[in-house]
């Protein structure tokens, strides 16, 4: 029933009754007072508490204790009661495809995360092996009682490369055996479920955006360190795709001409110098072993010299990486996520120094926009694939 009634809500844009509002509200936002659903909404309060006292009767939204979600809470006082969808009445299932290997987490529509498994398949894994492991997973989520099909409302698919708004991979260094495919029709077909696709890092920014390091932003710049170097751009509260997917692609932005070839066919990228593969390589061949980022950033706290001087130089590619978008943006705030950003200060003081450096309005001039490391630099595009679902419930539905 409970199930019906939200899938049925969040369906109809169009319905714009005060309990509508509130369940999308609480479907994007998580938890919520009263309170601050009002405030979101512009309805009146006595409004909103007769229609959440109606949503409760029909057992789609819940009181919770969360002490996380109190602490979330805006505003001073005397705490009112935090509200959530039921999380009986809807399920979404999250997948994320890395270099090589998958992830799938389960979680519910009151944004509690339920289950996750990870599964290594190597570099350069194909669709048929991703998804037979992944559907396996699943099977086995659903054998468990942990998750159940009828409940679900939706598959989000994290995806590393660039997707175009119909779901197709259109560059695939990562994963080159996914490159043209449309990963949106392959995950309905294998699942039998709506799926929405994105690229992983627009997918990091929905989870720092909802949960993490950007809550309550509405302008900002997700700036990604990993194997490669990615991004996005939320503009007041939104995510810039761009009109074929390609929006963020700082990575990809040339900085020496006349440098090394890319994977993306162009020469001396930012991804050459700002991201660990190269570099890490090198220093694997200093070391006459092969060594994870883990291992580079143990080294360099316990102040192995080749290990601090390859953090510092990514830190310093990233910061004039970073100073470009700046002075095209001018954002208030940078989020760095990615595995990278696991160095801390090691990374973020020569990237903050090369911002300074490259960026025209310089620390004397103003002031400079906040550089602080994401809140899930390991998991964030996992994550972010169930916030795509939670986010964007009616483009699931067939028109």
């Amino acid at each position: 029933m409970a199930t019906r009634r939200v899938r049925k809500i969040l369906e109809n844009l169009a319905d714009g009754t005060p309990a509508s509002q509130i369940v999308r509200m609480l479907s994007q936002h998580g938890g919520m007072t009263a309170a601050q659903v009002a405030r979101a909404t512009g309805l009146a309060r006595s409004t909103v508490s007769m229609a959440i006292n109606a949503l409760r009767q029909q057992q789609v939204v819940v009181e919770t204790e969360d002490n996380a979600m109190q602490q979330n809470r805006s505003g001073a006082g005397r705490p009112g009661t935090i509200v959530t969808l039921n999380p009986k009445a809807g399920a979404i299932v999250g997948v994320h495809m890395g270099w090589d290997e998958v992830r799938i987490v389960v979680a519910d529509i009151s944004h509690t995360f339920i289950a996750e498994r990870q599964i290594h398949l190597g570099v350069d894994f194909g669709p048929a092996e991703a998804l037979a492991s992944l559907r396996q997973a699943f099977d086995e989520f659903c054998d468990s009682g942990l998750l159940k099909k009828i409940n679900l409302l939706g598959i989000g698919v994290s995806v590393s490369g660039p997707v175009s708004p119909g779901g197709v991979l259109q560059r695939g260094g990562i994963l080159p055996r996914w490159a043209g495919l449309n990963i949106q029709h392959l995950f309905s077909k294998t699942f039998d479920c709506p799926v929405l696709v994105d690229n992983e890092s627009n997918c990091a920014a929905v989870a720092e955006l909802k949960w993490g390091a950007a809550r309550g932003a509405r302008d900002f710049v997700l700036f990604k360190m990993d194997v490669g170097v990615g991004g996005a751009v939320v503009s007041n509260g939104i995510l810039v795709t761009g009109f074929n997917g390609g929006a963020g692609e700082f990575g990809h932005v040339s900085i020496n001409p006349e440098g090394e070839l890319c994977r993306c066919g162009n020469r001396g990228c930012l991804e050459l110098y700002a991201s660990f593969q190269k570099p890490l390589e090198q220093l694997s061949r200093v070391h006459r072993k092969s060594l994870t980022m883990e291992d580079a950033i143990a080294l360099a706290e316990s102040g192995d010299a080749g290990a601090l001087r390859m953090i510092a130089d990514v830190g310093d590619y990233g910061g004039r990486g970073m100073a470009m978008v700046g002075n095209i943006l001018n954002p208030p705030l940078f989020v760095i996520g990615g595995r990278m950003a696991l160095a801390g200060d090691l990374l973020l003081a020569p990237m903050r120094a090369a911002y300074s450096r490259h960026t025209l309005i310089k620390p004397q001039d103003g002031a400079m926009p906040v550089i602080q490391v994401g809140k899930f630099t390991e998991n964030d595009s996992l994550l972010g694939a169930v916030g795509l679902v939670l986010n964007n419930y009616k483009m699931l539905v067939p028109s």
